[in-house]
């Protein structure tokens, strides 16, 4: 991904090529989509300078570091909590959802690294990535940070996201032709089973870097793998010691469905319900802004979101400091309504609730086709 001065910010792309963009199965002219694009091009370099003018991309290095020692503190606290409780269940399944809850900013700090927010240095996001990722959590660090980039690429596009690739459930109807067997069967009845399988996330995240470790699809299999192999080892090690087998079976449970749900509530409503297209691509504001969604909220809503809540912001300007985007936020709205671009906001709750309908519509085709025989 290329970047402007220095600051972790992504260049506008050039016009796309090839087919014209298909916005929700409608072709688009070619002609007026190149000129929009122009346009968008030095509407996003105008609202980068202000972004810029405001300090908003300058790295927070000392905040980081405070950020990073608190949250292996209070790990280190639910680890030491394990090990001194008396194993009764309820004291499990308490640590257990202490340790998600740090668990999951462990994935944030995975998250700001891949994006360069913590550090502008490669060895040292190498090194943040890998210890945060892949031996902390289990999570491999090479594969995410392809995936992830190629999602910001290409955000909600059904033939290039991989966040949408990656999934059984359809987000447009044009996908229902794609799934067979038990996929068709999951995606029929997602509106009833996606929540549910969220509690899932943290178990599949672990499968799809396993494949591509397997696949040779990341630089450092070795490294990586070995991180990983120590990861299951010290995890199941400290649990399956500190715990009566019961008592380990019930802290993994909790642990690893809650840390699931953690993520995946924080990253579901991001995007999905939003405009998806096919063909070319849109301008780098347009795919950004449009595609996306930002719930305003709280300290306590940014803590669970890991910042991500702004997700027009942190699309827009991926190299942000996490604790940058909540001033971001105005600047971004405010120049959207100025150009007449689209800007979604709404609440926590409606977000939810827009997911659950857009699950239901979008999977519709599919059980008209199961009811028609």
């Amino acid at each position: 991904m290329s970047t402007t001065a220095g600051h972790g910010v992504p260049a506008p792309p050039p016009a796309g090529e090839g087919e014209a963009p298909r916005i929700n199965g409608a072709l688009r002219d070619d002609d007026a989509a190149r000129s929009r694009e122009t346009d968008r091009d030095e509407d996003f370099r105008e609202l980068s300078r202000r972004v810029h003018d405001a300090g908003l991309m300058k790295p927070r290095r000392v905040r980081y570091a405070g950020r990073i020692t608190l949250i292996w503190l209070l790990n280190g606290l639910g680890w030491a909590a394990l090990a001194l409780c008396e194993r009764q269940w309820w004291q499990v399944v308490l640590v257990a959802g202490w340790l998600a809850v740090w668990c999951e900013q462990l994935a944030f700090l995975v998250h700001d690294a891949g994006h360069r927010q913590i550090s502008r240095h490669r060895r040292t996001i190498q090194a943040l990535g890998l210890v945060h990722g892949n031996l902390a959590l289990g999570v491999c660090f090479g594969w995410w940070v392809q995936h992830h980039n190629r999602h910001h690429n290409h955000p909600n596009h059904l033939e290039l996201d991989p966040d949408i690739l990656r999934r059984v459930a359809v987000f447009a109807p044009e996908q229902a032709g794609q799934r067979s067997g038990l996929a068709r069967f999951l995606a029929r009845n997602q509106r009833h089973l996606f929540f549910p399988l969220l509690g899932l996330e943290a178990v599949v995240l672990r499968l799809a870097g396993l494949i591509a470790l397997r696949r040779r699809a990341i630089r450092r299999p070795w490294l990586e793998g070995g991180l990983l192999l120590a990861h299951v080892t010290l995890y199941l090690g400290a649990v399956l010691t500190l715990l009566p087998l019961p008592a380990a079976a019930l802290f993994l449970a909790v642990h690893q469905g809650l840390l699931g749900y953690l993520l995946g509530l924080g990253f579901a409503v991001n995007h999905k319900g939003l405009p998806t297209r096919t063909g070319g691509e849109w301008s780098w504001l347009e795919r950004q802004v449009l595609t996306a969604r930002t719930l305003p909220t709280g300290l306590l809503g940014d803590f669970f979101h890991g910042g991500l809540n702004y997700q027009i912001e942190h699309h827009l300007f991926p190299g942000m400091p996490r604790s940058a985007l909540r001033r971001a936020y105005p600047i971004v709205r405010d120049f959207c309504r100025e150009r007449g671009i689209a800007y979604v906001e709404t609440g926590v709750l409606e977000s939810y609730r827009d997911l659950a309908r857009h699950l239901d519509s979008a999977s519709r085709i599919l059980r008209e086709k199961t009811a028609t025989g």
